[in-house]
């Protein structure tokens, strides 16, 4: 007897995105890539603090309640006092676009597609692109390496800020 699949979809309703639906196909936080094994997940992201802050203040219906119990959020500006590492690391939305780094179901970026991912979201040609694109983000650790003491998490905080959004836990370094 076959296994009934209970395939959820999400429909979502925020600022940025009215009513585009998604399908989960996956368990949340499991079947990644082979290639892709973040450090962090999305809620101990915002729970450190990324982006100032503002980058999920409008989205929190789509992702579980638990992800913003400890978030550092500010709804009304960009905070860099609320990232981890107090810096600002953050190019705006705009540069974004100009470079083609944003795909149009997720008109946030890198962090939108990493969410909606880890909830169980796949598109096969856009994973692969943004795991590429995460994968390339190891340049910077390899800086760290290079430039600080092993543990001086105050050596290169604007790197260290960049990783953080990317997933990547440069305090272990």
């Amino acid at each position: 007897m076959r296994k009934k699949s209970h395939k959820k979809i999400i429909t979502v309703n925020n600022k940025m995105q009215k009513g585009y639906k998604y399908e989960l196909v996956e368990p949340i936080g499991k079947n990644f890539h082979k290639d892709f094994f973040p450090d962090l997940t999305p809620k101990e992201m915002l729970s450190l603090g990324v982006f100032g802050g503002k980058y999920m203040t409008d989205c929190i219906y789509e992702y579980p309640k638990s992800w913003f119990i400890k978030a550092k959020l500010n709804s009304k500006f960009h905070d860099p006092k609320l990232n981890y590492f107090k810096v600002n690391a953050s190019q705006p939305l705009s540069v974004w676009r100009k470079k083609g780094w944003i795909y149009k179901d997720d008109p946030r970026g890198w962090f939108e597609w990493y969410c909606r991912y880890y909830m169980g979201r796949r598109i096969e040609k856009e994973d692969e692109r943004q795991i590429k694109r995460w994968r390339a983000m190891k340049r910077h650790i390899g800086q760290i390496i290079k430039n600080c003491k092993a543990g001086d998490i105050s050596c290169r905080r604007v790197q260290r800020q960049a990783l953080l959004h990317w997933a990547y836990d440069s305090r272990k370094i």
